[in-house]
């Protein structure tokens, strides 16, 4: 049995209980060591086979899986965030399926919701967004037809754009393009819930600037929308004039 484990955003303790069992009962550890915080690895077993897989391509990942079940030891896959958003574990999972080696995923705390949580804001404000899109922009890899920034961001809703700091200046051309107004706010967030963790806010109009002046170049994820703003309705959930099936409404 493989677990593919999501290890959260960066601070250890976001990582789930389950997923720090497992890890620290693991034989064989496979981690992503370019994004995943080594932290996280902490309380491992004595004599843990530990691999990076920033420096090994998908035929050596399995190949080190394949070994690991040949051998009877217990193998985890350790992903940033939760690896089911741009964790590339399906081709993994599929390679798997050919070999006929079971497995597992446990789901871990993304980091478009770290960057909620340290910003203090929620993505879904009523009367300002009920929808939520991740998405990137294209880069060495191609978006499929309609999925394009300039795409999406015609829908005004909330924007989480993850792998495309690189591209500040594009992204926010494309967003006005998309029909967003300048004045639309923005925060990029580095390396949320690390201890090196920055924030950086602002509009479409000067957010590419900010970033520039703030020296973030990668590991860094977009949010764009209204809800970072302080105007917004309030929900109907614990309105007291709304009636719900655990509670009257008030007269």
């Amino acid at each position: 049995m493989i677990t593919f484990i999501g290890a959260g955003p960066g601070d250890p303790e976001l990582l789930t209980i389950k997923g720090k069992r497992l890890i620290d009962e693991a034989d064989v550890i496979i981690f992503a060591g370019s994004l995943v915080n080594p932290g996280v690895l902490d309380g491992h077993k004595e004599g843990a086979e530990i691999h990076d897989s920033a420096y090994l391509h998908l035929d050596q990942v399995i190949e080190i899986m394949e070994r690991a079940e040949r051998e009877g030891k217990k193998c985890v896959r350790v992903h940033t965030g939760d690896p089911a958003i741009y964790g590339a574990h399906r081709e993994q999972m599929d390679r798997l399926d050919e070999l006929g080696i079971t497995y597992e995923v446990v789901p871990g705390v993304s980091s478009f919701l770290a960057t909620a949580a340290v910003l203090n804001k929620e993505y879904t404000l009523p009367g300002k967004s009920q929808t939520v899109i991740c998405t990137r922009m294209e880069g060495r890899t191609p978006m499929p037809p309609g999925e394009k920034l300039v795409d999406l961001a015609r829908h005004h809703s909330t924007m989480i754009i993850f792998l495309s700091i690189g591209f500040m200046d594009e992204m926010t051309a494309q967003l006005m393009e998309g029909g967003y107004e300048p004045t639309t706010p923005v925060a990029v967030v580095y390396k949320a819930t690390w201890p090196d963790q920055k924030i950086v806010t602002g509009t479409i109009a000067d957010i590419a600037e900010k970033v520039k002046e703030a020296g973030i170049t990668k590991t860094a994820l977009t949010v764009v929308g209204d809800f970072l703003g302080d105007e917004y309705e309030l929900s109907k959930l614990y309105d007291k004039h709304f009636t719900t099936e655990f509670r009257q409404a008030e007269e």
